[in-house]
């Protein structure tokens, strides 16, 4: 129960910030058209279109991570490995972000990053792939003996020589 609420929050975490971020590049792509000054002789609408892009880029990513998330929780099983992948990679560049957040924005854009960051980190851990059950007492085949043993190289002669290590 608590696995689902985690990746049902972090869904819905991550679609608000995908609005927010999207708001934000569209405010500063309208700023940057509005100024039409060049920094380092730069063009303006170039500039301005981009900052459209990496909106509408940043946007999709955090969508994307948002269905995964919600996927998970609806499923109540732990997320492929594409899935997966895409929820690191999110987690990772929220922890630079984080970084560079307390730099450049403050305290408060830090915590907001490693909240983002918590959740995702909780949803990928809490559904770890469990761990395959043991055989049982009697090994696979029924011979008495425990796999372990069975697959152990077997034992040196007495006197002969050993390897240092294993």
């Amino acid at each position: 129960m608590l696995r689902r609420l985690v990746a049902a929050v972090a869904a819905v975490v991550l679609v608000a910030e995908a609005a927010v971020l999207v708001l934000v590049h569209l405010v500063l792509g309208a700023a940057t058209a509005n100024q039409s000054m060049s920094i380092a002789g730069s063009d303006p609408d170039v500039m301005s279109r981009a900052t459209y892009g990496l909106g509408a880029g940043t946007g999709a990513f955090l969508l994307l991570c948002a269905a995964l998330t919600a996927l998970v929780a609806l499923r109540d099983r732990p997320p492929g490995r594409f899935a997966r992948i895409v929820l690191v990679t999110a987690a990772a560049v929220h922890a630079v972000l984080g970084i560079l957040a307390v730099a450049v924005v403050g305290w408060a854009a830090f915590a907001t990053m490693m909240l983002i960051l918590c959740l995702l980190v909780l949803t990928l851990t809490l559904y770890a792939a469990e761990p395959a059950a043991p055989a049982g007492p009697t090994g696979p085949e029924g011979s008495g003996e425990h796999p372990a043993v069975r697959d152990a190289p077997p034992a040196p002669p007495r006197g002969g020589l050993t390897p240092t290590n294993p």
